[in-house]
């Protein structure tokens, strides 16, 4: 085994933290971490599509525990990025949405985003790409159900 997936995995992980750290719009952004970046994209994409989204989305989205979702969203309201408000049919729920700041901060970062995305797919063909996400999708299921045995929820 000469090289280890799990290296390699972390190996792009940095260059793509480094990438938005350093070479994109984010140098123009004052107090956005990498993972609010990634909630605003997600709340942005979802509202434009016509959808809601709430706290439970974001767990599912980024596999995060329901505190952790919390944490972050309060963070993000106090920092004026995101406000949460009530909706017609639930009283109790309450969806995210963007401020103007945020939906700034938004067009700045899809910008960023194709570009990265463009260089990422770059040399790829359509056969590949489609076997590179079939076998992305197996490593995220396999830790998974690694994560389940460790706990053990068989």
């Amino acid at each position: 085994m000469d090289r280890a997936l799990g290296v390699e995995l972390r190996t792009l992980s940095n260059l793509t933290r480094r990438y938005f750290e350093q070479y994109s719009h984010k140098k123009c952004i004052e107090a956005i971490t990498g993972t609010n970046s990634w909630i605003i994209g997600y709340i942005g994409d979802r509202t434009e599509a016509g959808e809601d989204v709430y706290q439970r989305d974001l767990e599912t989205r980024f596999g995060i525990t329901r505190s952790t979702a919390s944490k972050v969203i309060n963070l993000m309201v106090q920092k004026g990025l995101i406000e949460r408000q009530s909706v017609m049919h639930d009283a109790r729920l309450k969806k995210l949405v963007l401020t103007e700041r945020s939906q700034e901060i938004k067009r700045l970062m899809d910008e960023d985003h194709l570009r990265f995305e463009m260089a990422l797919r770059k040399g790829f063909e359509a056969e590949e790409l489609q076997t590179l996400f079939a076998s992305l999708d197996k490593m995220k299921n396999n830790l998974k159900e690694l994560s389940k045995e460790e706990k053990g929820d068989d």
